[in-house]
């Protein structure tokens, strides 16, 4: 689409009896002057066949599947398993490891489906950008050792150990030590909120190698270490779940002289948090895109309940009331998406894009609330109905106000890095 527009706009400084590009509002089309031909599908949707493969593993899990996963608060196993078989769950590993070898903007176009579908993506998403860690910072034999598994689905990175009680968002406050003895570290210390622990078979550990108290920086000092949990629960690793209000399985971890092989160690020793911002951001890119997804689905669950019920002799769509506040979620929704298309094409090109990331997770997160409050009131009580999905989808999305950073931080690190304005805490 912008390699079209760039054509066009150096083809009017050369060909002057081109008449001029308006746009038609009785349209949805752009074209010169009433002339107006089919658009490029490809150009239209570079991702057209990519979606509709996503949208074929989906048809295979209707909203009862969802729903009775939120009711019994189990993880999608089959879910897991059908999108790892056709690939996808594999989108951004490299081809000669196994995987796709797609960028994280097509990634992103994956996990948005997955919602826009009535499902969740959250119970798999995280191996997708945590995967990224070893791919972009671990040595070539832990790539050849894990990789080809993962896209495989022999096994499974799913786990992320960050965040910690005290510490919260202050990630380079975290407690959790781990010390070298041998060729081995010894792991004390705890998580909190570290989700589908029971369904993987590693976990990326992030830990204070260095005592905050001796470094130059705050920053310095962390390492990650990847973790095998198959060898570590039960034996210096104890799970404890936390129930929460929506079907994302989650826990609490403890450490106790937990054995790490050093050679586990991802990078280097001390350098974790650099690497750490690598996920973070392609993290916060999926997650916007899943929120997309989200608000599509919102929408497009209000616009059909708009038209089809009626009240008073007519629908209650043709009520402005009623249409304008689902238009808007629209609009939201598509600038979001196009936030997020923004921050991955600058994170596949491998340039500084901690603001976009951070700026399409908000506006994504924001819009999806928004659609879903509009769904919510479109379908009235019947929004409460859990067989219409409305409340469970509602409940879902509110998660993202919060995780895995909260708006108010966001607009904080916005401020702050983007505007020049003081460090307000």
């Amino acid at each position: 689409m912008l390699a079209d527009l760039l054509v066009m706009v150096e083809g009017a400084a050369r060909v002057s009896a081109r008449p001029p590009l308006v746009m038609n509002l009785s349209s949805d089309r752009c074209g010169r002057g009433v002339a107006m031909g089919a658009p490029d599908a490809a150009a239209a949707e570079p991702h057209a066949e990519l979606r509709a493969q996503v949208r074929s593993v989906c048809e295979d899990f209707p909203d009862r599947y969802w729903r009775d996963l939120d009711r019994e608060r189990a993880y999608p196993e089959a879910f897991v398993e059908a999108m790892t078989a056709s690939g996808l769950l594999g989108a951004l590993i490299p081809r000669e490891h196994g995987g796709l070898g797609l960028p994280l903007a097509a990634a992103s176009v994956i996990l948005e489906e997955v919602n826009r579908s009535g499902g969740n993506a959250g119970p798999a998403h995280a191996q997708m950008y945590i995967m990224g860690t070893v791919l972009r910072h671990g040595s070539e034999a832990q790539k050849q050792a894990y990789l080809p598994q993962i896209a495989e689905g022999e096994l499974r990175l799913q786990a992320f150990g960050v965040t910690e009680p005290q510490a919260g968002t202050d990630t380079t406050r975290i407690r959790t030590r781990a010390v070298r003895d041998g060729d081995r570290y010894l792991v004390n210390g705890e998580k909190v909120y570290i989700s589908r622990v029971q369904h993987s078979d590693l976990m990326l550990l992030l830990v204070r190698t260095t005592p905050l108290e001796r470094v130059r920086t705050r920053s310095h000092g962390l390492s990650l270490l990847l973790v095998d949990l198959r060898d570590a629960v039960g034996h210096g690793l104890e799970v404890q779940p936390i129930r929460t209000m929506i079907s994302n399985e989650t826990n609490r971890l403890r450490f106790h002289d937990l054995a790490v092989p050093a050679a586990n160690l991802i990078g280097e020793e001390g350098e974790g948090f650099r690497y750490l911002l690598d996920s973070l951001n392609a993290e916060r890119i999926l997650i916007a895109a899943e929120c997309v997804g989200d608000g599509r689905w919102f929408v497009d669950r209000a616009v059909r309940r708009a038209r089809e019920r009626e009240v008073f002799g007519r629908p209650i769509g043709q009520n402005q009331g009623v249409q304008f506040p689902i238009a808007r979620a629209h609009v939201d929704v598509e600038a979001a998406s196009l936030m997020r298309f923004r921050a991955a094409e600058l994170f596949d090109q491998g340039a500084a894009c901690g603001a976009e990331a951070n700026m399409a997770k908000l506006l994504a997160a924001d819009a999806s609330w928004q659609a879903a409050n509009v769904a919510m009131q479109t379908f009235g009580g019947s929004g409460f109905d859990v067989d219409n999905d409305v409340e469970r989808k509602f409940r879902e999305t509110r998660l993202y106000q919060v995780a895995p950073i909260s708006t108010n931080l966001v607009l904080a690190h916005i401020a702050e890095h983007v505007l020049g304005l003081p460090r307000s805490f």
